[in-house]
């Protein structure tokens, strides 16, 4: 019985469609911009996994670092306990993050980041004996799969079957120069009736739906007026974080500073699963009392993860490095170039492009939807040329390790162009 048998018969794949499903293709080993399958294939991932690979598959840096922890502690207990990696980082990343940001929470992902950030802005608001419970995020989110993320997302195919279930949001529309002042009237009503716990939103780019983007100008706005009128904010930048958007954080393009903010995929570069949720001083304080029951009683088993901690640690260390931002600034400049070239190709209904980000909205005789047919056809071709590129529907994107070369942006771009050509 072969792996992919085995795999087929033990496994169960996420966002998988399990009727007549193709056998996963078989991973032997990573290295820099590549997987190598166990056919001898070299294949270009161009979506950094998911989007959590930042340098480069087994940087040597980061295993050293990551080996040296293991060996000298690999978990431990975070209720009652601390350690060295996790007030390290936490240093570090306060650094980092907007001035207002005071507090780090550790969590696992970024869906448990996001049900953090949520949670914390409930209890805000009940230990301060306010019944706020409403939330407003963007239509097309995606905030995670926990159920505190699937209610501040998009109802659409990720959770049809929980919809009954979902707490109540008021969903807005992407700001742009057209809609922002209706908008604004819209939170303003919204606001009114004092029931409004928080306002969450993935700064500049919506990923999962399909890489929307918007002016940071619009959301400054937004910010500004919930916070006029004493409304949290969260920024989920679980994505959008470590320098995607060309800056460190997508929150550094604004002018306002979100309340609460939601980090992990790149937190580690790739290597360990850990979730981010800081936030301002005046959310932490609010659950500072003698009143035991005003705790914030939450928590995972492996919170803080000493090795996971270190990960993120060594992975920082390689994002702060000036060659780092060379290689952002340089993908950017080549996602450009091609934009420009490819910008009214007759296939595409629209390119956008934002960081390191640059995505591409084939059209088709569907509505752009997730579940739009050339999904298949598209991670098809992609596949055929050794290029991992994980369609979202009739859309699709490169997002790639940072340290991807010339050479192999130019055979992607040389690719789409060619898919582009075979869909006229």
């Amino acid at each position: 019985m072969s792996l992919q048998d085995k795999d087929k018969a033990h496994v169960w794949h996420p966002f998988t469609h399990l009727k007549n499903a193709e056998p996963n293709i078989v991973i032997e080993r990573a290295e820099g911009s590549y997987f190598y399958d166990d056919k001898g294939n070299k294949i270009i991932d161009a979506i950094a996994s998911w989007w959590v690979n930042l340098h480069g598959h087994c940087n040597s840096y980061i295993s050293k670092k990551v080996a040296e922890q293991v060996f000298k502690m690999e978990h431990a207990i975070f209720s009652g306990f601390t350690h060295k990696p996790a007030v390290t980082l936490a240093e570090i990343l306060l650094k980092h993050l907007p001035e207002n940001q005071n507090k780090i929470f550790y969590s696992d992902n970024g869906s448990t980041a996001v049900e953090v950030g949520l949670k914390m802005a409930l209890q805000y608001w009940h230990n301060k004996g306010e019944q706020r419970r409403i939330f407003i995020a963007f239509e097309n989110a995606y905030h995670g799969d926990t159920f505190g993320g699937m209610s501040v997302g998009e109802r659409n195919v990720f959770n049809n079957a929980f919809e009954n279930l979902l707490f109540d949001v008021v969903h807005v529309s992407l700001p742009n120069e057209s809609n922002i002042d209706f908008i604004k009237e819209q939170l303003k009503r919204l606001i009114e009736n004092h029931s409004i716990a928080g306002f969450i939103f993935e700064p500049l780019v919506q990923g999962a739906a399909g890489m929307k983007m918007y002016e940071a100008k619009y959301l400054d706005e937004l910010i500004d007026l919930c916070k006029q009128n004493n409304v949290i904010t969260i920024a989920d930048e679980v994505m959008t974080g470590f320098g995607r958007t060309g800056k460190y954080f997508a929150s550094d393009h604004l002018k306002n500073n979100p309340d609460i903010i939601c980090l992990s995929k790149g937190l580690t570069g790739g290597y360990m699963p850990l979730g981010v949720t800081s936030c301002a001083e005046f959310i932490h304080t609010a659950f500072i009392s003698d009143d035991k029951t005003k705790t914030f009683f939450h928590g995972h088993s492996y919170t803080a993860n000493p090795t996971a901690c270190a990960a993120a640690l060594a992975s920082l260390d390689v994002l702060d490095e000036e060659n780092t931002w060379k290689n952002i600034e340089r993908i950017h400049e080549q996602h450009e170039k091609f934009y420009n070239k490819i910008e009214y190709h007759k296939a595409l209904k629209n390119v956008r492009c934002c960081g390191t980000i640059l995505a591409f909205e084939l059209e088709t005789s569907e509505e752009t939807h997730y579940l739009n047919m050339a999904s298949e056809r598209i991670a098809e071709y992609f596949i055929k040329k050794n290029i991992l590129l994980r369609p979202l529907g009739n859309v699709f994107y490169i997002l790639p390790p940072y340290c991807i070369s010339d050479e192999d942006l130019e055979y992607i771009y040389m690719e789409i162009e060619s898919f582009l050509n075979t869909c006229i």
